[in-house]
């Protein structure tokens, strides 16, 4: 039996070991573990430091016995055993309860590798019951010392229950019994970029002989990766230029509309809409994606384009993440047309919060065609949702949608032209590997008329006597006849809104504080002395849809002096009387979602003001977070920091782009100029070979490599 990546690894390691695997990992094939890289280097020469590392923590250490002796416990019957160890920076104690067994091997200066949890005793670091292996005394007869201590050691990502050292060993049976991978990257373009074959880098990228094989073999698979992804997007944009679809031409009802604005676009957004009447009009289906600032001006963008396929007869369906925003969209759009173009569109809303009479009104106008614009929730994605003729499928913020939804919606027309809109301005590298397939339009300047905002960081761990200030702030704006938003991240102490930063695994450096939450914070304001003649009422994602609808409405006309909520207002909604806003634990949030939130201030004549409670350190990567919000009104320098900031799975997960990275190595944080020259390679095989035809290898790879929900969304957007 020949042994390739697609084989099984039931077989070829212990059933044991195979089940820990699948359970930990999710592997089955070979080439799922042996895409298991390390995470890091180290040599046996070198003892690592573990200075710093937090309480709790899972580590593998490199370390050196330094003495090892019994006790026998206070309180039952038995013995400990407690072996030092040193890593270099400090003492760490291993114990070991009724195996006194082990202190004939864990002799002071036997050295090896470590793996626990760190815990404490008595003030003192220590591993309970840890996993270990010590370097045996074959692996140094076998080789020269020199060699032996400068051979790097692979660290991988490990579990309580799979140690790095497991993995290594499985890892090396695989390579043992693996035969000649075929290469996904071309011959020409390996020789030309001076890059390894396939099998060659994943032997030394798990078993380097020295530092320079796991550096050249990590290039090289780096690459492959590069490839693989920006060949997959090319090809998928190469497909959509081949399909056919209804073209739709601006003519007088478009001039109309863009010239009964009560104000001028500015140059962005008439480049922005120029680009989407080109592709409209090319008789291949649009998928454009338009980034702009909050409050940039992407909706009159979207309406000019709605009114533009409702001239062939066309209609539009615009899909919202919630109730809230569709309600707020469906208003502002039909603001935006203006009475003649709204009564000649005839919008109609449709959610899950309409009766029943109403739903029939609104299905029945989408299928007849009496409406030319719908917009909506996941509403629209039912079975019972029909168009006459759906021209254009304008998607709101994109990654709060799951793949399948968007292609249901997509699938309810004849190869629809799709704008997909996002307020969460887009570094430039993950535009090229995550929305690589989606030309991509800017809005860089804000309308004229726009308020500043004044963006400042309330410091609690330095200055706890200015949190009284924070709420003395709001009552003098609304003295002076302003509204003011509290946000909070969770809606009770145990329920948290839906997209919380602890939620996504991102909350690195928040300080481990009571949240505050609406339920805590609406009784906690109303009692308030300075609070005690203003109207104040609270919403969040387990409100009702009418009654969180009913505050909105409320809050938009002035009857509510201080709105508490979630972030439900985070995107859409338009209070220009509202000057102020307060977020409180500011370090719960990322840096796009605090900038999207404070972008509901200062919409109108007043200056806005945004004050950033934290409890956060300095230094802190959630303090950083904070600052970074605070020193910048730019979306787009922001966007860069938060790449920064942020762990490389966050920024290509499903908090960008609707779906889980395939990437293991690319970094799009420092791999811009591999970003760049995978793309002219992948544009230049497809020129030549659109299909793959040519290039087998390469086609099964895109095929295998990518994740489910990766090529669900190739094959669908």
């Amino acid at each position: 039996m020949s042994v390739g990546l697609e084989t099984k690894l039931q077989g070829l390691l212990g059933d044991r070991t195979q089940k820990a695997l699948s359970k930990a990992f999710g592997y089955s094939t070979l080439g799922d573990l042996l895409g298991h890289y390390p995470r890091r280097y180290a040599t046996r020469g070198e003892l690592t430091s573990i200075a710093g590392v937090p309480l709790g923590e899972q580590v593998t250490l490199v370390a050196e016995v330094v003495s090892a002796g019994q006790r026998s416990m206070r309180q039952r019957r038995g013995s400990v055993l407690e072996v030092v160890i040193t890593d270099g920076t400090g003492l760490v104690t291993l114990t070991f309860f009724n195996q006194a067994w082990r202190q004939k091997d864990l002799v002071p200066g036997a050295r090896g590798m470590f793996a626990g949890k760190v815990g404490a005793y008595r003030g003192e670091r220590q591993l309970a019951h840890p996993d270990y292996e010590l370097f045996s005394d074959e692996d140094v007869m076998a080789q020269s010392s020199e060699e032996w201590a400068k051979r790097p050691i692979p660290f991988y990502p490990a579990t309580s229950t799979l140690a790095s050292w497991q993995l290594a060993k499985s890892i090396g049976i695989l390579l043992d019994v693996l035969e000649d991978v075929p290469d996904p990257i071309p011959a020409e373009i390996r020789e030309a970029e001076g890059l390894l074959d396939f099998r060659d880098a994943l032997e030394k990228i798990h078993r380097p002989t020295e530092e320079a094989d796991w550096q050249r073999s990590r290039d090289t698979l780096r690459f492959q990766e590069a490839l693989v992804l920006q060949t997959a997007l090319v090809r998928r944009r190469v497909r959509n230029a081949a399909v056919q679809s209804t073209p739709r031409t601006p003519g007088g009802m478009t001039a109309a509309f863009v010239t009964g604005l009560p104000f001028s676009l500015t140059e962005d957004q008439v480049a922005v809409v120029d680009d989407i009447h080109q592709d409209m009009a090319s008789g291949h289906p649009m998928n454009r994606l338009v980034q702009g600032e909050v409050g940039s001006g992407k909706t009159v963008v979207a309406a000019t384009a709605i009114v533009t396929v409702a001239q062939s007869g066309g209609q539009t369906a615009l899909l919202a993440p919630t109730e809230v925003l569709a309600n707020q969209h469906f208003r502002s759009l039909v603001a935006t047309l203006g009475p003649e173009m709204a009564a000649t569109l005839k919008p109609v809303l449709l959610t899950g919060a309409l009766g029943q009479t109403e739903r029939k009104k609104a299905l029945l106008a989408a299928a007849s065609s009496a409406s030319s614009l719908v917009v909506g929730t996941h509403a629209l994605l039912g079975d019972s949702v029909q168009f006459a003729d759906l021209g254009l499928v304008v998607i709101d913020e994109q990654h709060r949608f799951g793949v399948d939804q968007r292609d249901a919606l997509r699938l309810k027309g004849s190869h629809p032209h799709v704008l997909v809109l996002t307020a969460t301005p887009i570094p430039r590298t993950v535009a090229m590997t995550v929305f690589g397939d989606l030309d991509v339009s800017t809005i860089r300047h804000l309308p004229k008329g726009r308020s500043p905002i004044e963006s400042h960081v309330v410091a609690l761990a330095d200055h706890p006597t200015w949190y009284p200030r924070v709420w003395a702030r709001i009552a003098e704006e609304v003295a002076k006849g302003r509204q003011a938003f509290v946000v909070a991240s969770a809606i009770s102490a145990q329920v948290h809104e839906e997209g919380d930063l602890e939620d996504e695994d991102e909350a690195e450096g928040v300080p481990q504080v009571p949240r505050a939450s609406v339920e805590d914070i609406l009784p906690m304001v109303r009692s308030l002395p300075e609070f005690a003649s203003l109207r104040v009422e609270a919403i969040h994602g387990r409100v009702p849809t009418a009654e969180k609808d009913a505050v909105m409405h409320a809050f938009g006309a002035g009857d509510i002096d201080v709105l508490v909520a979630t972030t439900v207002i985070e995107v859409g909604i338009d209070v220009p009387n509202a000057s102020i806003m307060v977020i409180l634990d500011a370090d719960r949030f990322g840096v796009s979602q605090l900038h999207q939130l404070r972008g509901r201030v200062g919409r109108g004549e007043h200056a806005g003001t945004c004050l950033l409670v934290t409890h956060a350190e300095v230094g802190s990567t959630a303090r950083a977070r904070v600052e970074a919000v605070a020193e910048t009104l730019d979306g787009f320098d922001l966007a860069a920091k938060d790449l920064e900031l942020r762990r490389e799975g966050d920024v290509l997960g499903a908090s960008q782009s609707g779906r889980r990275s395939s990437l293991k190595l690319v970094r799009v944080t420092s791999d811009a100029d591999l970003i760049d020259t995978a793309r002219e390679y992948a544009e230049r095989i497809l020129s030549e070979d659109p299909e793959l035809a040519a290039h087998p290898v390469l086609a099964a790879t895109i095929q295998a490599r990518l994740d489910a929900s990766s090529e669900d969304y190739l094959e669908k957007n």
